[in-house]
């Protein structure tokens, strides 16, 4: 058998998990009134291998939106559909994580409910951010995000409650985990950032300020799942929608020691080159961070099984998880397990439509699993 460490079985948290080989969260905008129907039961399902599925990034509330066609989990209907997509990765038995997503400035008025402002740590637009919106027309596509309003203080502890909420929906939805997304220059990555955060209240300016209320959103969580069963998402160093950082070490390993007081199940890093930049972790800074956080560690960015191998070897990683192979691979540990090679994804079937380029991938034994 290929790369056997990635086939050992490991801990996240509470959770037992197989394999090493976990699926990325993977926006494919196929929801078009948000609520997760037979294509995610089918394309989930068949997926169903991986260690630990992670969904695609999951909207707490109509507010947090700022792409249209992407899952919410703030109703029952949401929560429902939900259900029946957990059910369908159980019944092959699978393990499945909920991403809980707010935008935060990367959205425009046309995606936000009564066309209101987004909202965000201050009042900065993204330099050459976009989002997804429908048009006039029916049609749907990029366009420029709105310039945010600063959110009030007193309006934190509503969203954190949008939060607790959507938590409390994945649970009874049955998911095994959630992850708090705290990624990619969304909400409360904006937060974390100096670029992004230029508030002058306690959720601003120092370390401890800007990381008060991502901290106060990974409690809330926690209060319904315990922290044996939450992880978080984050990017270091990234370079996305405008924004900038100038302590993203010393926030990242802060971070990395206030979720380990809290036993925080894992920790999932989005490598700075993820999108195939030049942009790299200091050096040293893997081992910092396996030194302060005492939970599952967890990459993610541009990983064959060779690379996910190696780290795992050099106990630099617990896990690896992988996005665009998964997307056209749905058998991708066992390719991986068997040295078989990888179907190349569609890229333009990547956002939006049917089937095509979503659930027509085949297994190795070229066939697949059709929406019953």
């Amino acid at each position: 058998m290929a790369y056997e460490t990635l086939f050992t079985a490991t801990q996240l948290g509470s959770l037992s998990i197989p394999n090493r080989v976990i699926m990325a969260p993977l926006t494919r905008a196929r929801t078009p009134d948000s609520v997760p129907g037979k294509m995610q039961e089918a394309y989930y399902g068949q997926r169903a291998g991986a260690g630990l599925i992670i969904s695609e990034a999951t909207n707490i509330s109509p507010t947090a939106r700022g792409y249209v066609y992407t899952p919410g989990i703030w109703t029952d209907e949401q929560e429902a559909g939900w259900k029946n997509v957990v059910d369908a990765v159980h019944a092959k038995g699978g393990r499945m994580a909920l991403q809980l997503w707010h935008v935060g400035r990367v959205s425009h008025e046309m995606v936000q409910p009564n066309g209101q402002q987004p909202v965000a740590p201050s009042a900065l637009k993204g330099e050459g951010a976009q989002c997804f919106v429908e048009f006039e027309d029916g049609t749907a596509g990029q366009h420029p995000t709105s310039t945010p309003r600063a959110l009030e203080t007193d309006e934190l502890p509503g969203i954190v409650e949008d939060y607790r909420q959507a938590a409390e929906r994945a649970k009874r939805a049955g998911f095994d985990m959630v992850e708090v997304h705290a990624a990619n220059a969304y909400l409360l990555n904006q937060f974390l950032a100096t670029g992004t955060n230029q508030r002058t209240d306690q959720y601003g300016g120092s370390l401890e300020n800007r990381a008060r209320f991502p901290l106060e959103v990974v409690d809330a969580v926690i209060d319904v799942y315990g922290a044996d069963r939450v992880g978080i998402r984050m990017t270091p160093f990234i370079e996305l929608f405008g924004l900038t950082d100038d302590e993203p070490e010393a926030m990242a390993f802060y971070m990395a020691d206030q979720l380990s007081k809290r036993g925080l199940a894992y920790l999932h890093l989005n490598e700075p080159n993820w999108a195939g930049g030049d942009i790299q972790f200091p050096a040293g800074f893997r081992k910092q961070m396996r030194e302060r956080f005492s939970g599952s560690l967890m990459y993610c960015g541009n990983y064959d099984a060779d690379h996910a191998e190696t780290r795992i070897r050099e106990n630099t990683t617990d896990t690896v998880a992988f996005g665009r192979p998964y997307i056209a691979n749905p058998d991708l540990p066992e390719r991986f397990r068997v040295n078989a090679p990888l179907s190349e994804p569609d890229h333009e079937t990547f956002y939006g439509g049917d089937e095509k380029g979503y659930t027509d991938y085949p297994f190795m034994d070229n066939g697949y699993d059709r929406i019953q």
